[in-house]
C-alpha cells in the first residue's frame, strides 16, 4: 500500500515517523547530557535510517518531477551506502567492540564507499545503465559483509568473555548485525522496497532494544555509584544540604567528586592531580554544573550546593 501518491510503502512510513518521533525524543535528551557520546553515536544512526528511508522509500520514480532520475537513483542507493560505512562504526563505538577498529576506521572506505564512488560516480554516468551498475557495485561489499560479520561476532564473542555478559544480549548484537549483512545482496537481486524495508528496519528495532537495555544497564550502575560516593562524601563530613543539593541538581558521580572537592578548597590543578585527570576536564565539570544549578562562578555554586542560597532556575 503505497503513501501520498508516491512509491513509498505504508510500512516504510510508519517506520520513518518512528525513527523520527525517536529522533526528537533522543535529541531533547542529549541536549540535557551533551557528554553521552553513545547517544550521539545512536542519534547520528537515526538520522542516516531516516534517511534512507525517505530516499529509498520515495526514490527512484519516474513520474517524481522534482529531482531527476539520475540523482534520485544516486540518492535512494547512496543513502544505503551511506547507512552500510556507519554501521560498523557504530558498533565499534556505542559497544566498544575493538575488533572492529580496522573496519569501523578504514575498511567501509576501501570496501563500500570506494565501490559506491567508482561504480556509481563513473560508471554510471558513462554507461547510465543502473541494473548493471548495482550488480557491479555489490560484488566487493557482499564479499566484504562476510569478512566483517566474522570480525563482529569474533568481536562480540571476546566482549561477552571480557564482560562477562549474558548469552541473550549477545544474541541481539548478532540479531541487530545481520541485517546489515543482507544489505549487498538485498542489493544484488534487487529486491522490492517492502521486503528491504522490513529487512534494514527490523535490525534497526534491535539496535534501538539494545541502545535502551545499554542505557539502562548505566543508569543503574551510575545510581549505585553515586549512592556510595554520596556516602562517602557524607562521612568525609560534608553537610545532609549538600547531599540533597546533589540529588536535586542531579550531578553526576565525577561531578559530586569535583564539587566535594572544590568546598573542601582545592584548585582546579589539586582536584586533577587527586582524581587523576586532565585540569581542562575539572574545568568542564565545574562548567556543566554552573548550568545545572544555575551558579555564575566557583563561589556561588559552592553556596548553592551547600544550601546557603538558592537561585532560581
Amino acid at each position: 500500500m503505497k503513501v501520498f501518491n508516491t512509491d513509498m510503502e505504508l510500512v516504510t512510513f510508519i517506520f520513518l515517523i518512528f525513527e523520527t518521533i525517536m529522533f526528537l525524543f533522543q535529541l531533547l535528551i542529549y541536549l540535557q547530557r551533551p557528554g553521552e557520546k553513545k547517544r550521539l553515536y545512536y542519534l547520528i544512526l537515526l538520522s542516516l535510517f531516516i534517511f534512507y528511508n525517505v530516499c529509498g522509500g520515495l526514490f527512484p520514480d519516474p513520474t517524481f518531477q522534482g529531482v531527476p532520475l539520475h540523482m534520485q537513483n544516486l540518492l535512494a542507493w547512496g543513502s544505503g551506502f551511506l547507512l552500510a560505512c556507519y554501521m560498523p562504526f557504530y558498533f565499534y563505538k556505542a559497544f566498544n567492540l575493538q575488533r572492529l577498529r580496522f573496519h569501523a576506521v578504514y575498511g567501509v572506505w576501501l570496501f563500500l564507499f570506494a565501490p559506491f564512488v567508482v561504480f556509481f560516480g563513473i560508471e554510471y554516468m558513462i554507461s547510465g545503465n543502473i541494473d548493471r551498475v548495482v550488480k557491479h557495485a555489490v560484488i566487493i561489499p557482499c564479499i566484504y559483509a562476510v569478512i566483517c560479520i566474522n570480525a563482529m561476532y569474533r568481536s562480540i564473542k571476546q566482549k561477552q568473555l571480557e564482560d562477562n555478559t549474558s548469552r541473550k544480549e549477545m544474541y541481539l548484537n548478532l540479531l541487530a548485525i545481520a541485517p546489515w549483512v543482507s544489505m549487498p545482496i538485498l542489493s544484488y537481486f534487487r529486491v522490492s522496497q517492502l521486503p528491504e524495508v522490513l529487512v534494514m528496519n527490523g535490525g534497526f528495532l534491535f539496535i534501538t532494544g539494545l541502545f535502551i537495555w545499554e542505557a539502562i544497564k548505566q543508569s543503574r550502575e551510575e545510581a549505585k555509584q553515586l549512592e556510595s560516593l554520596l556516602l562517602a562524601v557524607k562521612e568525609d563530613g560534608h553537610s545532609d544540604a549538600f547531599i540533597d543539593n546533589c540529588k536535586r541538581f542531579n550531578l553526576s558521580p565525577r561531578e559530586v567528586e569535583v564539587a566535594a572537592l572544590i568546598t573542601d578548597g582545592l584548585k582546579y590543578k589539586e582536584i586533577a592531580d587527586k582524581l587523576f585527570i586532565q585540569e581542562r576536564t575539572v574545568t568542564t565539570h565545574v562548567q556543566k554544573m554552573f548550568t545545572k544549578t544555575g551558579a555564575r562562578n566557583k563561589v556561588e555554586l559552592i553556596r548553592t550546593l551547600k544550601g546557603e542560597i538558592h537561585i532560581s532556575r
